[in-house]
């Protein structure tokens, strides 16, 4: 048994609530080391540099969040963590700089309007991610939200399930463009109708990581009403098969990967008293082929006369008076719901079409653009070495670097897909960007070190879905924009009529792509 197992077997995860109160007494000093792992159980990371403060992460199933809610994080934002709070890439929102002694008040104004820690980290169910718009998109399948809250609450706390191999993580959704990321999820429900009956297919054993892989299709088709049921037996299976020894193996992934869908399968049918039917065929379910998935801009809604306004959120941070400010635009011109995206940007919902112009002049005075360039919209960057113990290099003002030069110096015509990731773990998702970014250290030929960063292209999801391939390693960071810039517009100059940057990286070879990024650092040697 290595020393996690050992921790949880002692004493379990959830139970260090019931420590809560003695551990604000004692402060930081009175945490022994097993507690401290324990706490991630409700939500808290001790954060770098390891010296008395904590990272702290809510859950906010699908993104969804009322007018209480947003004003509890605004709250919270100003009042515990020095004016910082951050949209994660599994839409819930984490902060930093909170205090031991400060834990039952933060906990407490949480839990009266509603919100969560509990399971946020640690080896449990963690937050359900769902489509932000699940219940307004006109083309979605189905409305998936009150699923994914069912499945959230079935594990919210649940004692048979807060000791998992490792940390598990869940999406459902509606939405016909996948934009939950199914495809890296250690399991994911995509919504679907058979024969005039509302249900999902499940597929299990994605996660990125030093060791990306894609989740595997199960052959079943779930009804709806079934849902919770079905994502009860796949977790048991894993739960009591997964592996505990190694700690880098004991993701859902390598068990899945191991196993094959097909032994999985069985596995899970003996767990269940009902039998699925088989799954759509791929003609019948076909998946998505556009790998941009956002819903940023005004859009109309399902529901006649009312739009959402979605606005990008720049590597997902916050401050206190920005959030405070949404939360009036969407109570003044909504019904105070906003939603938050796994690309860390945020929607205000139910506005009036003759109210679009002020919302959408409401959020840009606070430096939330609702028409976005096509490099902006969709660029993600991880917490980074600011305030993340594995972290590498520093990302989130590396990328509002990335983003103000290439939007100098690049005309381009297509959305974008950057993700940067300041360790091998993938928190950023750089795996699945048209360009990754991972943090490395550069070691200087007259001695010392950089942050750096391996360039990696041709990451994508969908019907064609790859994770991306290193093009060039340990670029110094402050060489990255420019490399970008050279990539993009020498992209621009040779591509074919109709090309995508997806289909131009697929065709060229590593040597032309490297090329393409190094031509200005060659020309100034």
């Amino acid at each position: 048994m290595n020393d996690v197992e050992r921790i949880k077997k002692e004493k379990g995860g959830l139970e260090v609530w019931n420590d809560l109160q003695r551990i604000a007494a004692e402060g930081y000093a009175g945490i022994d080391a097993d507690d401290m792992f324990r706490l991630r159980w409700l939500g808290l990371y001790e954060q770098k540099p390891k010296d008395g403060f904590f990272m702290l992460r809510i859950k906010v199933p699908g993104g969804q969040l009322n007018y209480d809610q947003l004003i509890a994080v605004a709250e919270v934002t100003r009042d515990y963590a020095r004016n910082i709070a951050d949209i994660t890439t599994r839409q819930n929102f984490q902060f930093h700089w909170m205090a031991p002694q400060d834990f039952p008040a933060i906990f407490a104004k949480f839990s009266a309007v509603g919100i969560s820690t509990l399971g946020a980290c640690g080896d449990i169910p963690r937050n359900v991610t769902g489509c932000p718009v699940a219940g307004l998109d006109p083309n979605e399948t189905f409305d998936a939200q009150p699923y994914a809250q069912a499945v959230h609450e079935y594990f919210l706390g649940n004692p048979e399930f807060a000791d998992l191999p490792r940390k598990y993580k869940i999406s459902i959704t509606g939405c016909c463009e996948h934009c939950s990321q199914p495809e890296i999820n250690d399991i994911a429900a995509t919504a679907v109708i058979k024969n005039g009956e509302k249900g999902f297919h499940i597929r299990v054993g994605g996660g990125l990581s030093t060791r990306p892989f894609l989740a595997q299709k199960l052959n079943f088709f779930i009804p709806a009403d079934k849902l919770v049921d079905a994502f009860r037996a796949v977790t048991e299976v894993y739960r009591d098969s997964g592996y505990r020894e190694n700690r880098k193996k004991a993701r859902i992934k390598f068990l899945v990967a191991d196993w094959g869908a097909a032994k999985y399968e069985e596995e899970v049918l003996k767990r269940l008293s009902w039998v699925p039917e088989p799954a759509l065929t791929e003609a019948e379910w076909p998946e998505p082929t556009n790998n941009f998935r956002d819903h940023v801009g005004v859009h109309p809604q399902s529901q006649p006369g009312l739009f959402w306004v979605g606005a990008n959120v720049l590597t997902g941070r916050m401050n206190s008076e920005q959030l405070f400010e949404v939360a009036r635009l969407a109570k003044e011109y909504g019904t105070g719901d906003t939603r938050t995206t796994n690309q860390q940007n945020l929607l205000i919902v139910n506005v009036k079409e003759a109210d679009v112009p002020t919302v959408v002049a409401g959020l840009e005075a606070i430096g939330f653009p609702v028409v976005a360039s096509p490099i902006r919209r969709a660029a993600v960057a991880c917490t980074g070495s600011e305030f993340c113990n594995l972290a590498l290099t520093e990302t989130k003002n590396l990328m509002w670097q990335i983003v103000r030069h290439l939007d100098k110096t690049v005309s381009l015509d297509e959305p974008l897909r950057i993700n940067l990731n300041g360790c091998p773990n993938g928190c950023g998702q750089h795996h699945i960007g048209d360009i990754g970014l991972q943090g490395c250290v550069v070691k200087l030929p007259e001695g010392g070190s950089v942050d750096g960063y391996d360039i990696s292209l041709g990451g994508r999801l969908g019907r064609d879905a790859k994770f991306v391939r290193p093009i060039w390693r340990k670029v110094p960071a402050t060489d990255v924009p420019v490399a970008l810039e050279n990539l993009l517009n020498g992209y621009l100059n040779e591509r074919d009529e109709d090309e995508d940057f997806g289909s131009f990286v697929d065709r060229a070879s590593d040597d032309e792509l490297g090329a393409l990024m190094r031509t200005a650092f060659v020309e100034a040697a």
